[in-house]
Order: structure tokens, then sequence, then C-alpha cells
């Protein structure tokens, strides 16, 4: 069986966003899974020395126009959080402890849930609560999600995945790895096709 895509994101990433609302259609497409990552974008800045595209000067209003007009389209809803960016610290240890407890399928139904309530409901996804409320909609026991998410084990095991995404070259989400070719963004999802599609571009 051919290996799985992975699928690394950030949960303040509108791209990212994007990207998931179809890499599984893709992936399915062509006999694949996706392994999905949270990935916290403020610890590969410190690497990279980037910055939060909404901050960098010129390239942050062409950004925010950008986000916009791709979610035009591509026909998927979006509006601009009013926080934005935020830490994503709390929804993805929270993530990484459901697939512990809960396995793969809700982890994936969870990080689906934050990034609606985050480009959609326009919630606060690093408050506690939200990430309760948006656990208790799943059918998970919220109080047991929060309570995981601050274990440090699972703060150890983020730290540990986020290290080990960057040793593998990823900087920025969506990154998606198939068959070790790497592809940085929404805008490379034809050549990520392609690459599906035949072995090769």
């Amino acid at each position: 069986m051919s290996k799985p895509i992975d699928f690394y994101f950030d949960f303040s990433s509108p791209y990212g966003y994007f990207a998931s609302t179809c890499i599984e259609e893709l992936a399915a497409k062509y006999g694949r899974t996706v392994k999905w990552h949270p990935l916290l974008l403020g610890a590969v800045f410190k690497t990279t020395g980037a910055a939060p595209l909404p901050l960098v000067p010129l390239k942050g209003e062409y950004a925010l126009h950008d986000f916009e007009r791709s979610a035009r389209f591509y026909g998927i809803r979006y509006r601009k959080p009013s926080e934005f960016p935020l830490s994503t610290q709390a929804a993805a240890r929270a993530m990484l402890w459901i697939r512990k407890q809960y396995g793969e399928e809700k982890a994936v139904a969870f990080c689906k849930a934050v990034y609606n309530a985050y480009f959609v409901d326009d919630l606060h996804i690093g408050r506690p609560e939200i990430l309760a409320q948006i656990a208790f909609g799943l059918g998970l026991d919220a109080a047991r999600v929060i309570d995981g998410s601050n274990d440090a084990e699972i703060k150890e095991q983020l730290r540990e995945d986020v290290d080990a995404a960057m040793k593998r070259g990823v900087f920025g989400s969506p990154f998606m790895l198939v068959d070790g070719e790497p592809f940085w963004g929404f805008d490379r999802f034809a050549q990520l096709e392609a690459f599906l599609k035949n072995g090769t571009i």
C-alpha cells in the first residue's frame, strides 16, 4: 500500500485551512491516506527568521487580500478572524491528546472543527473554553481534553514533533511530504496531484 501523505499545518494559517478542506479527498483519489501533523509556525519562524504574513510590510496587505480571493476562487467558506494571527499551542496539544486517547479519526475531526471555528465562526481558538466547546460538539469529554492538553508528556511530544518536522525540511503551512517529495503551500496542490498521479513531475 502507498505511504500516507504527511500533512503539516498550523491552526492560524489560512492556507493551511484551505488545504485541510481538500487534502483527504485528493489523497483518496490516488489511493493514499493523510497523516495530520500540527505545526507551530512561531517555533519555525525562530529558525527561519520569517514572520507571520499579515505582519510583514507590503506583503501582509497582499496576503490578507489573497486569503479572501483564494477562498472565493475555490468556494471555501472563510472570513478573517477578529484576532489574527494567534497562538495555536493549546489546539495543537489538544489534537495530539485526542489522537492518543480516541484515535486518528477523532483527531482529524477535531482539526477540521478547530479550523472551522476560527476561519468561519471567528472564535478564539487559543482559549480553553472554546476548545472545550469544540471537543464537546464532537462527543468528547471536554474537561479531559483540556486537562490532557496540559499534560507534560503531550507538551513534550509537540515540541519533539515540531523539531522533527523542521529536520525533515518543513518550514511553512501547509506543507506536504509525499514519498520524500516536499510541497509547500496551497498553491502547490496542482503539482502535488501531478506527483500523486505520475510519481514524478
